[in-house]
């Protein structure tokens, strides 16, 4: 464990001193304030509907776009007025934008609050697709097909009631659910296990760069962020900025660089069949491997070419990817080999890195508490006044949302096996998120497992359709522990982001609503006005149609076949026996986590990362030192996120302006 703790701990290191200034005294400060209040409501009254009309449009959120043109902007506007926003503020808007501009739906170009999920179920229970299960979806989910509220598109009919309910339910307990399990896995990953959280500091180190220039305190940090930005405005522009102008103009957009990668798997198949070829033309790829720990990029390289470039041609031949096809791009080919065979290896390897966890924590706690033998210190003492709340408190916030799901599941679906939702919620899911609360603390990354939730339904037996809408507690609250890690590194209180969630709850609510409201009451969604949903809606509900239709017609064999415990054991042995080799030879151990992580990662982003990586460590950190580069790698990141943050946002509002102009016929 020696070896593991002491490259863990370095890395932690890099970590706290990449986003604050070490010779500083700890000092935690609230960031909930009146002015982050104001922020949030420009969020969510000015830039929400641009996001739910992009979102309708063209399939894309604000996302960090947002963020980042509402922190400058109020960074801006509070200098000029000789009131400094505070690093803590900065953060605390950073978060409020990323929250109310999230995409829920990102498949579906859906952004702009909760009430956009409802949007989708008005579509999905009126549309061709849908017609033979139609009938069978509860009233509780959407209206039936030919209601008044559906004909008139409103929300104002009592046969809403039922959906917004449960929607508020959602809403109140998702909080109190990752506020519990998140701060709960950030206390047993962050405080106990020490781990580094690699990604944390790049939000971090822009709040702290931002907030240095709002009060004319420059330093190194802001410096940096600057040159970032310069870079993230220029490729911006030919990455995004082109595409977009051109889409206007042109039938087709000019991509210089396509997007999301440029895919070579069509072209190798004959050579290579089934292996994911292909490359990232983001820059953004090669930044984020400057960040990462260089062995968990040099992991997730070999192991992502090592199996699905070499090892996917070999188990084609042999018949173990039994669906893929000739002539499959990348997106086809990744989803046909995860289902056949990198699935179960996922899981296996995920078993495995939760059991290693849970021994890491063990042997943490014993040996913490044997060198604290005599002394006041304790494994969970925590830095004063960061705004920590009891254990207990969490752990009730937790259970209390854990019954709160799984009640509310019974009530809705009283004939599904009870024992499936006890199962998720007390032991699947918190199980799972501490596995991937563990892999963002070493690699920046969580890690998921697709079908999980549809191959339970398809295996209980239960015929119904209801049950594919009921609000079952299966979840991955891994990402809330690297939330808690980002408040701690920017020294706001975590008291400000309860404050936050709290003041955004009804915000979000009452904003989307009215903009939902009002697009659909306008314009039927889909329709010509939004092509994304009017092109995109039909795949997504032929797809969903398939999905709750096929417990109930017998065609689910195909998926059955998708968990191999087999493989799962095998793979959960091999990684046991890596980890150990690993730790008898001295090798570093974060080495072993990237390469498990690498196994389902596609070669398109590991290769550009690895290249980033080894740019870093050979060329950056030998010219500015190994110790300034560690310091200098996040805030670029952040700063080039920003500048392409500012350059996606102004080249939608200028393609969205161009659109809107009605071209007279003289």
């Amino acid at each position: 464990m020696t070896v593991e703790k002491t490259s863990i701990e370095e890395e932690r290191e890099r970590s706290l001193e990449a986003s604050t200034d070490a010779d500083q005294p700890v000092k935690f400060e609230e960031g909930f304030t009146m002015k982050t209040v104001v922020g949030g409501l420009f969020i969510a009254f000015i830039m929400l509907p641009g996001a739910l009309y992009l979102g309708l449009v063209a399939g894309q959120g604000l996302g960090a776009a947002a963020q980042w043109v509402t922190i400058v902007l109020f960074a801006e506007i509070a200098r000029r007025s000789f009131m400094p926003l505070k690093r803590q503020e900065i953060y605390i808007l950073f978060y409020v934008a990323g929250a109310l501009v999230h995409m829920t739906m990102a498949d579906r170009g859906l952004s702009g609050g909760s009430f956009g999920t409802l949007i989708w179920s008005q579509y999905f229970v009126q549309s061709p697709q849908a017609a033979q299960v139609a009938s069978r979806i509860p009233s509780w989910v959407v209206p039936a097909p030919g209601s008044n509220a559906l004909i008139h598109r409103t929300f104002f009919d009592r046969a809403w009631l039922a959906p917004i309910g449960l929607l508020l339910f959602g809403e109140v307990v998702g909080r109190l659910n990752w506020i519990g399990l998140g701060y709960l896995l950030f206390r047993t990953t962050s405080d106990v296990e020490k781990l580094p959280f690699p990604m944390a500091p790049v939000a971090a180190s822009g709040a702290t760069a931002l907030a240095e220039a709002s009060s004319k305190e420059e330093s190194w940090r802001w410096q940096v962020f600057s040159i970032g930005t310069m870079i993230g405005l220029v490729f911006g522009f030919i990455y995004l900025a082109v595409p977009i102008f051109t889409g206007v103009v042109l039938s087709k957009p000019l991509m210089l660089i396509p997007i999301p990668f440029i895919d070579f798997t069509r072209n190798t198949e004959r050579i290579l069949p089934a292996a994911l070829t292909g490359f990232s033309g983001d820059l953004g790829n090669v930044l984020i491997g400057f960040v990462l720990p260089f062995q968990i990029v040099v992991g997730m390289f070999i192991s992502s070419i090592v199996c699905q470039i070499g090892m996917n041609p070999v188990l084609q031949a042999h018949g173990m990817l039994p669906t893929w096809r000739y002539g499959m791009g990348t997106i086809d080919t990744s989803l046909s080999v995860n289902l056949d065979f990198w699935m179960s290896v996922g899981i296996g390897s995920g078993v495995a890195i939760a059991l290693i966890g849970l021994w890491t924590v063990i042997t943490t706690l014993i040996r913490n508490a044997g060198a604290s033998k005599g002394r006041r210190t304790s494994v969970y003492s925590i830095p004063k006044d960061r705004g920590d709340f009891p254990i207990s408190l969490a752990i009730g916030a937790w259970v209390l949302a854990t019954i709160g799901y799984i009640t509310m599941s019974h009530h809705l679906v009283p004939k599904f096996p009870m024992w499936i939702l006890i199962f998720f919620g007390v032991f699947y899911s918190p199980i799972m998120s501490y596995v991937s609360a563990r892999m963002f603390g070493l690699t920046g990354s969580g890690v998921g497992f697709p079908f999980i939730r549809e191959a339970t339904f398809l295996k209980s037996g239960y015929k119904g359709v209801d049950i594919w809408f009921a609000p079952i507690p299966l979840y991955d609250m891994g990402w809330a522990a690297q939330r808690f890690r980002e408040v701690e590194l920017t020294r706001t209180k975590f008291t400000s982001v309860l404050k936050a969630e709290a003041f955004m709850l009804p915000v979000m609510l009452i904003a989307s609503f009215l903009f939902w409201a009002f697009f659909w009451n306008t314009s039927p969604i889909p329709s010509p006005q939004f092509p994304f949903a009017q092109k995109m809606w039909p795949i997504s509900a032929t797809m969903q149609s398939i999905w709750i239709s096929s417990n109930s017609q017998g065609s689910q064999s195909f998926l059955l076949k998708a968990l191999k415990p087999p493989v799962m054991l095998w793979s959960g042995g091999a990684a046991m026996a890596l980890y150990t080799v690993l730790m008898v030879s001295k090798a570093p151990i974060l080495l072993f986590y990237g390469l498990v992580g690498g196994v389902g990662a596609m070669p398109h982003y590991t290769i550009p990362q690895f290249g980033g990586a080894m740019l870093g460590r050979f060329y950056f950190a030998r010219r500015f030192g190994a110790e300034k580069w560690k310091m200098y790698a996040p805030v670029v990141l952040a700063g080039f996120s920003c500048g392409m943050g500012l350059m996606g946002m102004s080249s939608i509002a200028l393609a969205l302006i161009s659109k809107s102009v009605s071209y007279l016929p003289y």
